[in-house]
């Protein structure tokens, strides 16, 4: 996966530009969109389409410095149909526009290249297992929220607040198959992951496909499929993110499987009972790195 990463960057590079597909990079890459954009943006700290737009408005700003050519031709080679759009992806990059910049000679806010690479240096193992599971429904109470990477999510907490304390047990009650207890899940993800985007957050349990299911919850139909599933512990949420964040950076480039689109699973198993600790299930949808080989399943 670094190398596919690294090889990403040197397409982004040739199409500076020009149009760049990612959809066309991910199948040269032998990958899908949905793991490139999720693993580019777990190790690169931003999305795919903002490195892209960085780079490009980099790159852009020599031209614009340079002042040899009108603003509009410059825009046109950057892949701006006109300086009104081109000045908005300028201005957003460098905090200036590309008319202040020229006569100014700055500000300038530089994007490096990328160059991704793998340190290894002792981690802690990471207790994880591969699971098939046959299709289920995911049942609770939904709600759109921000995506938030790092600390407790107030707009979560607040809806999960909000449930009467006799719901719990009722959910609980309800729930006949793995992942099993109640459960927090993360759907309808922004492929780029980006920080501010929405999702849908569920509070709920898993039951059976032809489970009954009451009127008054929420339903997301799971297919059939294979799981990651990563066991955690320890300070609550902190240990949960940083766990969430090793599986792009450590278990996914050394091991032959990639993320799929569907919904990611947090089970939580034990907990203090203030919540500062907790032991935790994630579960992550995967598939073969390489879907037409036969992959059996394994425990690492």
């Amino acid at each position: 996966m670094i190398s596919a990463l690294n090889r990403l960057v040197d397409l982004v590079e040739a199409s500076l530009t020009g149009d760049f597909d990612v959809k066309d990079a991910a199948r040269s890459l032998g990958t899908t969109e949905y793991h490139l954009r999720r693993m580019f943006s777990s190790l690169a700290g931003m999305p795919l389409s903002e490195y892209v737009r960085r780079r490009r408005m980099t790159v852009a700003a020599a031209d614009v410095v340079r002042g040899d050519e009108d603003l509009l031709t410059v825009a046109v080679r950057h892949g701006y149909g006109s300086t009104e759009a081109f000045g908005r992806a300028f201005r957003a990059v460098h905090g200036a526009g590309p008319g202040d910049v020229r006569r100014a000679g700055g500000p300038l806010r530089t994007q490096p290249q990328l160059r991704f690479r793998l340190t290894v240096e002792g981690s802690e193992r990471m207790d994880t297992r591969i699971v098939d599971h046959a299709g289920f429904r995911l049942v609770g109470h939904a709600a759109r929220v921000p995506l938030i990477h790092r600390g407790v999510n107030p707009h979560i907490r607040q809806h999960v607040a909000a449930l009467p304390t006799d719901e719990h047990p009722r959910l609980k009650a309800l729930g006949d198959t793995e992942p099993t207890g109640l459960l927090a899940v993360s759907a309808d993800l922004d492929p780029d992951r980006a920080e501010g985007s929405a999702l849908t957050y569920l509070h709920g349990v898993a039951v059976s496909p032809d489970a009954p299911v009451p009127a008054d919850l929420d339903v997301i139909d799971v297919p059939a499929g294979r799981w990651l599933v990563v066991r955690t512990a320890g300070p609550h949420p902190q240990t949960l993110q940083r766990t969430w964040a090793a599986t792009a950076s450590e278990w996914f480039p050394s091991n032959p499987w990639r993320l799929r689109p569907g919904p990611e699973i947090m089970a939580l198993r034990d907990h203090a009972a203030d919540f500062s600790t907790a032991t935790c299930d994630l579960w992550l949808p995967v598939e073969p790195d390489q879907p037409n080989r036969t992959t059996t399943a394994a425990s690492a």
